[in-house]
């Protein structure tokens, strides 16, 4: 079975009396545990695309299967219980609560759950990303690079079967970006979870064994790459 099934899928706005096609027609299958890259220029369609596969919005038409649950056919609630239960997510701007601490972060997602035992889920998943001296700080006390941390050990606190990462490395200087993105790869490989990467760097796509490039809201190519795990 399929971790994410995208089939038709179409997204347009009405804008000024007129339609706005933002994404045309697309479809792929991915299967659990793939690495995958959504890349196109500015304004093609990606972050879009990445948001009607999480339930984030709705497509115009189309539909979305997540671990074979239709999306479409969901109201908003339902749809952010699939989310909890089943996806991760990291973004280029964090997404950080800034009246919480590091710890607090990585807590949340485990805490609304219900999960006994979240602190020391939170704690351990620090650690493991080289943040353990820092769970007591608050994102404004943090770099940027050790935001992303956060927000990835916060990504991977509820074992999600899917993790979506919108250029997740767009606001980090160069060699910050490296450390996160070797961190993203490490901790997805031993956790069997499948990566769905939006990003511009095709160097940071042509480590995932898939490239989708769209271009105005069309896919123009789908193609396996090399390398199929990092």
């Amino acid at each position: 079975m399929s971790i994410l099934r995208v089939t038709n899928l179409s997204k347009t706005y009405q804008s000024g009396g007129r339609t706005l096609t933002v994404l045309d027609n697309v479809s792929f299958e991915i299967q659990p545990g793939d690495t995958f890259s959504i890349v196109g220029p500015s304004g093609s369609g990606k972050t879009t695309l990445l948001g009607l596969c999480a339930g984030l919005d709705q497509a115009s038409s189309g539909s979305v299967y997540l671990n074979d649950i239709r999306l479409d056919s969901l109201n908003e609630d339902q749809r952010a219980a699939v989310r909890n239960q089943y996806v991760g997510f990291i973004f280029q701007n964090f997404q950080l609560l800034p009246t919480l601490t590091a710890l607090e972060n990585v807590m949340v997602p485990l805490e609304l759950r219900g999960e006994k035992g979240a602190q020391r889920t939170a704690k351990d998943l620090l650690e493991r990303v080289g943040l353990g001296q820092r769970g007591h700080h608050y994102p404004t006390q943090l770099s940027g690079g050790e935001q992303q941390r956060v927000s990835l050990a916060r990504a991977f606190a509820n074992r999600p079967k899917i993790l979506f990462a919108d250029e997740p490395t767009g606001n980090l200087d160069t060699e910050t970006s490296e450390k996160v993105i070797d961190l993203i790869f490490t901790l997805n490989r031993e956790a069997g979870t499948t990566l769905v990467l939006v990003t511009h760097d095709l160097d940071l796509a042509a480590r995932t064994g898939r490239i989708i490039r769209i271009k105005g809201g069309t896919v123009v190519s789908d193609t396996a790459t090399v390398v199929s795990r990092t």
